[in-house]
């Protein structure tokens, strides 16, 4: 019998679905803790995207986890680095064989665990410089270090696509691990709880749901879907991460247009009848590191219509549709030809689920993920 693994995690807000990073952490922790691990998750103090009721759920134990809320600055860009600052101080005195950080952001402390004769492994979730929210001011500098950092200091460094592999091996000349997510077959429900709150029936709506932040390409769908000929609507479903004013440039867009309709952050049966009951689902990214959401719509059997991005169309190959990257005009068409085309959107919908619950498989990326712990 190999020896009981004690695992620290961080890099996540706490173990919930703001975001793909969090959904990647319960995943992993939860199956680790039932294959025996002793793991520990350091969370950020504060506040949840979706609003107050949901910061403390699940604080202390969560399924066999141990969780520990670190100090967090509660200002804009200070959160993720004082958190992350802090989580990592813990994870190099306490008494772990392994520190697994998530994103790059938090990689900027790999040193630290490493430091103190941690084993540490990095996953990252993307190349999270580029995102739009940290252009301006440090925030852009300090996750490109974390990034440098990783390639530097970690043990071994996970990421979820092959582009990222790619960039890693030219960048940094640094060997990477791709282990993509995996994805649950969930219950498909029936359309009840939406159909009491916002009047949606089963394949009346296109559906967006994940962060309301600009690089998922929302702005080009609102635009779009205003010159579709069609009665169904545009559901667009999540919460804003640090970019309220974002979510005011989205209502401001769809202003006027009434089918057009914005539910706010959802998740538990909501979230699955929402998945359950869309026409189709779109994801017009023009930045992903692994579409969580994407793999979740599949599962629930969904047409998808997706970005020509590479972390996109690895994740589809010839199981979706696909446009243009940023191209208004061709999203447009595109999203028409389904409206006017059930057929081809029902032919989709029939291969989806067993494709993509096939191809990613939870189960399989924590052995992947443990071997390297053990490497």
């Amino acid at each position: 019998m190999s020896k009981k693994l004690a695992i620290a995690m961080f890099g996540q807000k706490r173990l919930s679905r703001e975001g793909g990073v969090e959904i990647v952490v319960k995943e992993l922790c939860t199956r680790m803790a039932q294959n025996g691990c002793d793991v520990t998750c350091y969370n950020r103090a504060g506040h949840h995207v979706s609003g107050a009721e949901y910061d403390d759920a699940g604080k202390t134990e969560y399924e066999g986890i141990r969780q520990k809320s670190v100090p967090t600055i509660e200002r804009r860009g200070l959160a993720a680095v004082s958190s992350s600052f802090f989580a990592a101080l813990y994870s190099a005195f306490g008494k772990y064989d392994v520190v697994h950080i998530h994103a790059e952001g938090p990689a900027f402390f790999t040193w630290l665990p490493k430091m103190f004769g941690k084993r540490v492994v990095v996953t990252v979730h993307g190349i999270d410089w580029q995102r739009e929210k940290w252009q301006s001011g440090l925030g852009s500098k300090f996750i490109h270090q974390g990034e440098k950092n990783a390639a530097k200091y970690a043990d071994e460094v996970i990421v979820l696509s092959k582009g990222v592999q790619d960039y890693f091996k030219e960048t940094y000349g640094r060997e990477t691990h791709f282990i993509p997510n995996g994805v649950n077959r969930p219950q498909i429900r029936e359309a009840k709880l939406i159909k009491e709150h916002f009047r949606l029936e089963k394949d009346s709506y296109i559906l967006f749901l994940g962060r309301l932040v600009p690089e998922k390409g929302i702005r080009y769908l609102v635009g779009a879907f205003k010159n579709v000929k069609t009665d169904k609507k545009l559901v667009i479903a999540g919460g804003s991460s640090d970019t309220d004013s974002f979510m005011e440039e989205l209502k401001e867009l769809a202003k006027g247009d009434d089918l057009i309709l914005f539910t706010g952050f959802v998740q538990g049966a909501m979230l699955d009848e929402l998945y359950s009951n869309a026409y189709t689902y779109t994801l017009p990214s023009d930045l992903e590191g692994m579409p969580l959401s994407l793999l979740e719509a599949m599962s629930y059997g969904n047409c998808c219509l997706v970005s020509d991005i590479p972390e996109c169309t690895e994740v589809v190959e010839d199981k979706a549709l696909i446009f243009k990257k940023s191209d208004v005009k061709d999203l447009q068409e595109k999203l028409q030809d389904a409206c006017d085309h059930p057929e081809m959107v029902m032919k989709m919908k029939k291969q989806a689920a067993d494709f993509i619950c096939k191809k990613y498989n939870w189960d399989e990326v924590v052995q992947e993920t443990m071997k390297l712990y053990r490497k």
